[in-house]
């Protein structure tokens, strides 16, 4: 079995080498393959039996059962190669994930035919992990394959396999696809981070400008972690709802002292590890715990500056700076 799992991934490196990379692919009869499964060899030789038994003993049914099951597997071979012909496939655009965690990919599966399509499968090349589907008539489905990143980074969408062994399991029809897309792989968040580092004073300009705009529209610019003995009055109510719908209980309070005359930067020399891992590690927690608090943060790690700011734009680069630097 390693040496016929060796020549076949040897023959589909061939096959994916002469493909161009392309987020759709029509299935022809130029990128559509077909050979027996193991079934299949073993039902040629058992129809090799029969027909040899057949002609030793002038068996006249023998010869009918024989050309019976013969033209059989001759239909099923036929209505196999055409299941997967005539498909045409479309990777939608694959979402961030973390390291670490599974990531989805969803393959769109187009039949202009006016006939279903059952039994068709899809997987990483390589992985053994197949997502089976039936595609409607003159209709579409979508498949969701996952995978597993090794590392933090941009990487290639890996190359996928299609195949089916409908209706008899006699044959295996299958193709190659190298997607063009890539997929970004946020850095794994430290498990269990310390706390937040200490705010930086601001700069003179800035700190009264922050000042005089909090003091003039009567708010608080800051929030931080609800401590228990805090006024009502403090608590951010709107974060608090937002937090219990999602199953949390992170509370945040208004803060009228520190944030006036300070800005939250999560640098890496303040992560205290010499591992760039690690640093980056701590780093994305530090970066989902601030956002969760709603605070505006900043972020300096391998001489990249993101300044103060928060939302979901900048959480997004501050992520894609730990995960490229």
């Amino acid at each position: 079995m390693n040496a016929v799992g060796a020549i076949r991934s040897r023959i589909d490196g061939w096959l994916l080498s002469r493909r161009p990379p392309s987020d759709t692919l029509e299935l022809t009869q130029r990128n559509v393959y077909i050979v027996p499964t193991r079934a299949g060899w073993t039902l040629a030789l058992t129809l090799l039996v029969l027909l040899v038994a057949s002609i030793n003993y002038q068996l006249n049914l023998g010869y009918l059962l024989t050309f019976l099951l013969a033209g059989s597997v001759a239909v099923g071979m036929h209505v196999c190669h055409g299941t997967l012909r005539g498909l045409a496939m479309h990777l939608m655009p694959p979402d961030a994930h973390y390291a670490g965690s599974a990531a989805v990919f969803r393959v769109v599966l187009h039949n202009a035919r006016r006939g279903v399509r059952y039994g068709i499968g899809m997987a990483v090349r390589g992985s053994g992990q197949w997502a089976w589907t039936d595609v409607p008539a003159q209709g579409s489905s979508t498949v969701e394959i996952a995978f597993l990143p090794e590392r933090r980074g941009l990487h290639p969408v890996p190359a996928l396999t299609a195949e089916t062994r409908f209706p008899l399991g006699t044959f295996r029809v299958w193709t190659v696809w190298r997607p063009a897309s890539r997929m970004l792989v946020y850095p794994a968040p430290e498990v269990h981070p310390p706390p937040l580092p200490a705010g930086e004073p601001l700069s003179g300009s800035a700190a009264v400008s922050s000042v005089v705009r909090s003091l003039g529209a009567g708010e608080y610019d800051g929030v931080r972690a609800y401590r228990r003995g805090d006024p009502l009055k403090l608590v951010v109510w709107k974060k608090a709802a937002q937090a219990l719908a999602a199953g949390s209980e992170e509370f945040v309070s208004r803060d009228a002292q520190q944030t006036q005359r300070e800005e939250l930067w999560l640098d890496a020399q303040a992560t205290g590890l010499a591992d760039v891992e690690g640093r980056v590690s701590r780093l994305c927690a530090w970066v989902l715990m601030a956002d969760r608090l709603g605070v505006d943060y900043g972020v300096r790690v391998g001489g990249r500056v993101l300044k103060p700011s928060q939302g979901e734009a900048h959480r997004r680069a501050c992520l894609e700076m730990l995960t490229l630097c």
